[in-house]
């Protein structure tokens, strides 16, 4: 729910708050929501700096970086590192400023697996036929030792700093695992595709329910989970969409489960599960169009009464959504309905 100092103002004309306590209110919300990420100019700024300056060391990393050598790329990360860490204690002491000093400590995460693959070379342990820039690209198990590593530093930097978007490297790199983790079970030689899908889709499911359980943990107005839901659910929906259903009714099945999703996303009030959904959703329907009813006249009136049908079923969902949703959570434990509630 969002409250603009318009509301507030309303508020006291109807006299439920008096005028001054309405501008002392809005005072108080104003300097919590400094806090909290939106679309403000600086936030925005501070977003965009931070993702240029991760991509400049992650994404867009070039090939002359190996003119370094191992000892240099590794010397350069810890430099940058500690250059990172400074300024995230120096701005979580500062009132204010806690997004910038989640921005920097993603970018420590993210460069921890520079630093090891440069540490890796130093030492002889790299193969050679990779360069890091080619661990944004490419599936190859021995990258799982970088990833081990972001994870175990990230760790540890979120128990010093309880930061939000610290996560984001973490989600990242537990998608990038998911990936990588194939082979690394099975070698490269009975690596199919398919096993490839089963476990990107059960690894994703693994860290759909580490976010649920963050989530629950979490008791704070700061989103921890929020990363975790969105790789989880690449991992999980890409490996599950690119599976061969092999019938009929396993896509059915595979629509199903979309639905399933987009039912989720509206109980943990996650926008990601219906977004997710909805594309599984419309591309099923979409495979019904072009595939099963091409020849079919009939069909385009169907489909439209179809999502008439679901809009009047959204408009009744509107009108009884307090007793419907009531209702539903009534059959959950207590401190299940607890946490949705905190959340609506």
């Amino acid at each position: 729910m969002n409250i603009g100092k318009e509301d507030l103002r309303n508020a006291a004309k109807k006299g439920i708050l008096s005028e001054d306590q309405a501008e002392r209110l809005w005072m108080f919300l104003s300097d919590e929501m400094r806090e909290v990420p939106s679309f403000r100019v600086a936030h925005i700024l501070y977003y965009l700096g931070g993702l240029i300056a991760i991509g400049a060391m992650t994404l867009f990393m070039n090939q002359g970086w190996e003119l370094f050598g191992g000892w240099g790329i590794f010397g350069i990360s810890i430099v940058y590192a500690l250059a990172g860490l400074f300024f995230v204690d120096y701005f979580m002491k500062r009132p204010g400023l806690s997004i910038p000093a989640g921005i920097l400590g993603a970018f420590v995460v993210a460069l921890v697996p520079l630093a090891i693959y440069g540490l890796q070379n130093a030492l002889g342990l790299w193969d050679g036929d990779r360069i890091y820039r080619e661990y944004h690209i490419y599936i190859d198990w021995r990258w799982m030792s970088m990833e081990l590593a972001t994870l175990s530093v990230a760790t540890l930097l979120l128990w010093r700093w309880k930061l939000p978007f610290m996560v984001m490297p973490v989600a990242v790199t537990l998608w990038y695992m998911s990936m990588d983790l194939a082979p690394f079970l099975f070698g490269d030689a009975d690596v199919t595709w398919a096993l490839r899908r089963a476990v990107s889709l059960w690894f994703g499911l693994a860290v759909l329910l580490l976010a649920v359980r963050v989530d629950f943990m979490t008791r704070s107005k700061k989103d921890f989970a929020f990363w975790l839901y969105l790789f989880g659910l690449a991992a999980f929906w890409g490996g599950l969409s690119l599976m061969d259903s092999g019938s009929e009714l396993g896509k059915f099945f595979y629509f199903c489960v979309n639905l399933l999703l987009i039912a989720v996303g509206a109980l943990l009030s996650r926008r990601a599960f219906a977004v997710f959904g909805g594309m599984g959703a419309a591309g099923y329907i979409g495979y019904l169009t072009w595939r099963v009813f091409s020849d079919s006249p009939g069909f385009p009136f169907v489909l439209s009464f179809f999502g008439f049908f679901v809009i009047w079923l959204g408009i009744r969902w509107q009108r009884k959504e307090r007793q419907i949703t009531a209702a539903l959570r009534s059959f959950l434990p207590a401190e299940i309905r607890s946490f949705l509630e905190r959340n609506d």
